[in-house]
């Protein structure tokens, strides 16, 4: 399947608010293959693997997990103290309870709290201190901050069990304003999410928590070696139509490209229907299919395929094509994104 590609503003906001707290980040970014050009332009996708360079080369340089973006650092090898705590638990709600408490005495980062109903489990994930930074910064590390923790905490639960981890609900401290954004959030956690909350929330159904884990000390050391890249790379969490309709365009990269009639035989639903689920989710067919054709390139010229390969491989009709449609999605053409 094709590799997500990611919005560059995730390290656009980290470099920024890092440098408001006095730290420099050129470094990891010369180590991701990220300059000046791409961060300035707002339609640039960067590869989960860049992505995780920089992320792993400013974990080095600042020996901080969180990027100094908490007044107290979270000292590298924090995070790998935390699961060698839970690996040798009986299941997920044992580990999750195990996280929560490690969290209360490990520097950096605010106890988290577990709340135990009926049905469903509800984890709070408090804000970090981030007094340290000037006032203007403060909202959006807090909220930076908060993202990579709840989707670390969701995305981690998952691996531990070796399957997917379906929330009953997720809430955020913020407000969204921008709606497109906001759908990016609920394919992110598989579920609707709140924002405007009192607290960031992840609520597990109790039937995930009883799940056993099935990871070990061994395994653990290769998810260590690759952080954060899991976090970038796991499949969509939703069984939304748009995400359906993505599988089935990324499975067509590798043979013949379905339409939107053979999708919804797939699907076994009529194409008016699908169009129609399409729309209440703000998308199309073909604005899928540009977003998977595009995410397959970005990542193809990041692994050193030529042009005409890539313009072959994705069905299109002469390299000139294809130049046209990398300068559409990307703003650069393929040779300056190179």
């Amino acid at each position: 399947m094709a590799a997500r590609t990611i919005p560059v503003d995730f390290v656009v906001k980290a470099v920024a608010l890092a440098a408001s707290g006095g730290l420099e980040l050129s470094y990891p970014l010369s180590i991701a293959g990220i300059d000046a050009e791409t961060l300035n332009d707002p339609h640039a996708r960067l590869t989960a693997e860049q992505v995780t360079l920089f992320t792993q080369a400013a974990w080095q340089i600042t020996d901080d997990e969180f990027f100094g973006l908490a007044s107290t650092p979270m000292r590298r090898g924090s995070f790998r103290v935390i699961c060698l705590t839970l690996i040798h638990t009986p299941d997920l709600a044992t580990a999750m309870s195990r996280m929560a408490e490690s969290t209360r005495v490990v520097s950096g980062m605010p106890p988290m709290l577990i709340t135990r109903g009926e049905t469903t489990t509800r984890l709070t994930v408090p804000p970090a201190d981030n007094s340290h930074l000037p006032e203007q910064a403060r909202e959006k590390a807090g909220q930076l901050l908060t993202d990579f923790r709840m989707v670390l905490v969701h995305r981690f639960a998952a691996w531990l069990i070796g399957g997917r981890v379906k929330l009953h609900s997720v809430e955020l401290p913020y407000q969204m304003e921008d709606p497109a954004t906001g759908k990016l959030y609920d394919r992110m956690f598989g579920t609707r999410v709140t924002f405007g909350a009192s607290a960031a929330v992840l609520e597990f159904d109790n039937s995930a928590m009883r799940l056993p884990i099935v990871q070990t000390e061994e395994t653990l050391a290769d998810y260590l070696r690759q952080s954060p890249n899991l976090l970038f790379t796991a499949r969509d969490y939703d069984s939304t139509a748009s995400s359906q309709v993505r599988r089935a365009l990324e499975l067509g990269l590798h043979g013949n490209a379905p339409g939107t009639d053979d999708i919804a035989e797939m699907l076994s639903v009529s194409t008016a229907h699908l169009r129609r689920l399409l729309r209440q989710e703000g998308t199309s067919v073909n604005q899928i299919r540009e977003d998977v054709l595009r995410d397959a390139a970005v990542s193809g010229l990041s692994r050193g395929d030529s042009i005409d390969e890539l313009s072959n491989k994705l069905g299109f009709s002469e390299p000139s094509a294809f130049r046209r449609a990398f300068k559409r999605w990307t703003g650069q053409t393929p040779g300056a994104y190179r």
